[in-house]
């Protein structure tokens, strides 16, 4: 007798993100004891993490730890966040990731860099024969690095990185690992956000000290000037600024050596005098 086709869940339409309308468990499948504590230990270690205790590299080197703890299979893990104000901040598990990502970084190619362009999760087994990043694949195969699992890490409105997850035997990451990792990435993605918003504060922070700091020493390096030419406040600064395009120097360290100067000049007219 002909049975009906069971029904099968269809798979989340979105690429990289895991679908949240289903218990995880549902999602992956029977999932062994180890594999589940191993998320579970790795997602409460970081929802423990402190933002404010920890510098933002630090708390991505943390986050790739605990992800190699929660994929079953990983070797290494490897966090790229990306600042536009700056450099792309680069953490590491272990010390061959490094090498691995320096590698699709200095070439361009790579799935941590096609991750986070398209915000889709990159899956390979045999990165030696990888058509989608062949001079990648060929260099990482040469060090015996041979399957990734590359996870956007996405927020409500943008990537802010990516998340590598590597191990060196062939084919090590299957669907399970891919469900895992995903469903790591995504409460990492906000520790990360958290994290880099503070340390974005706290740099405007230091940045503005500095800058309130650099004007004190500006307006004083005007004052010595004015008090020793008998020039206007704006001559001073124009002077200054002719010093400093000529010496290729910044405006506060020309200002700087002035009000040092006049320092030492008084200190010896004192010590002279007594």
């Amino acid at each position: 007798m002909d049975h009906e086709p069971a029904d099968t869940p269809e798979r989340d339409a979105t690429p990289g993100r895991a679908d949240a309308a289903h218990p995880a468990e549902h999602r992956a499948g029977p999932w062994s004891a180890p594999v589940k504590d191993g998320l579970a230990g790795s997602l409460s270690a970081l929802a423990g993490l402190s933002t404010a205790r920890l510098t933002l590299e630090d708390l991505l080197t943390k986050v790739a730890s605990f992800a190699v703890q929660a994929i079953p299979g990983a070797e290494g893990a490897g966090l790229t966040l990306l600042e536009a104000d700056r450099a792309d901040l680069l953490a590491k598990s272990e010390a061959f990731v490094r090498e691995i990502d320096d590698i699709q970084y200095g070439l361009g190619e790579g799935p941590c860099i096609s991750a986070a362009a398209v915000g889709r999760t990159m899956r390979s087994g045999s990165l030696g024969t990888d058509q989608r990043w062949p001079r990648f694949g060929r260099q990482a195969g040469r060090l015996g690095v041979h399957s990734v699992l590359s996870l956007p890490l996405l927020t409500a409105d943008s990537v802010i990185g990516a998340m590598n997850v590597y191990a060196r035997p062939k084919d090590t990451f299957d669907d399970r690992a891919e469900r895992i990792g995903q469903l790591f990435a995504e409460p990492a993605a906000i520790a990360v956000q958290n994290a880099q918003i503070l340390a974005q504060t706290r740099r405007l922070a230091a940045n503005l000290r500095a800058a309130m700091t650099n004007r004190a020493v500006i307006d004083q390096a005007i004052g010595v000037l004015m008090s020793r030419g008998g020039i206007s406040a704006d001559e001073a600064l124009t002077r200054m600024r002719i010093m400093s395009e000529a010496g290729h120097r910044t405006l506060s360290t020309v200002a700087a050596e002035i009000v040092d100067e006049a320092v030492r000049r008084a200190r010896h007219r004192r010590t002279s005098r007594d």
